[in-house]
């Protein structure tokens, strides 16, 4: 990776950087603050969330590439946080209270100058009106951030959930 010019291998200042950034992210969308999260990606972002698939080894790998639970851009990312602070959004009303636990950050070159690839795994959790159990969804996520004017952003996630079966009634919120 290059950063102004001098060439910058993963260390110590970089995964805190990285951590760093994944940390506030997570706190802007545990407090729904949705329009700061979408200011922390790139124009060109893709998010996408492959479905996870029970099968034998034998039969091939437990990730479907060709399904997704969500497959997002910066366009439809935006429609689904306006419409988070309307009426129309009746599965968020009442608003759920989540929390995003991302730990085991590893931070790699990435594939330009400009960019590194972070692996994360993810426990979020959502608590819904006065129901007495919280949904509970447990994965990795594969990130790209890219350095944009000095900040860096998110350029390209993809949330990997270890459930084959969801156990929560929509996929509302932001994972």
């Amino acid at each position: 990776m290059t950063i102004e010019g001098t060439a910058v291998q993963p260390g110590v200042q970089l995964h805190w950087e990285v951590s760093e950034f994944l940390f506030r992210e997570a706190a802007l969308l545990d407090s729904r603050e949705f329009t700061g999260w979408l200011d922390l990606l790139t124009e060109d972002i893709v998010y996408r969330m492959p479905v996870r698939v029970t099968r034998e080894r034998k039969d091939g790998p437990d990730i479907d590439p060709a399904a997704t639970w969500l497959e997002e851009n910066l366009g439809t990312l935006t429609v689904r946080v306006a419409r988070l602070g309307t009426r129309s959004a009746w599965s968020e009303d009442p608003p759920s209270r989540t929390r995003h636990f991302v730990t085991n950050v590893i931070v790699t070159e990435g594939e330009r100058p400009d960019e590194v690839s972070v692996h994360s795994n993810l426990l979020f959790t959502r608590s819904r009106s006065r129901h007495a159990v919280n949904d509970e969804l447990t994965g990795e996520r594969r990130d790209v951030l890219r350095l944009v004017d000095g900040r860096w952003k998110l350029a390209r996630r993809e949330v990997v959930l270890d459930q084959a079966v969801l156990g929560t009634p929509n996929l509302s919120t932001i994972y």
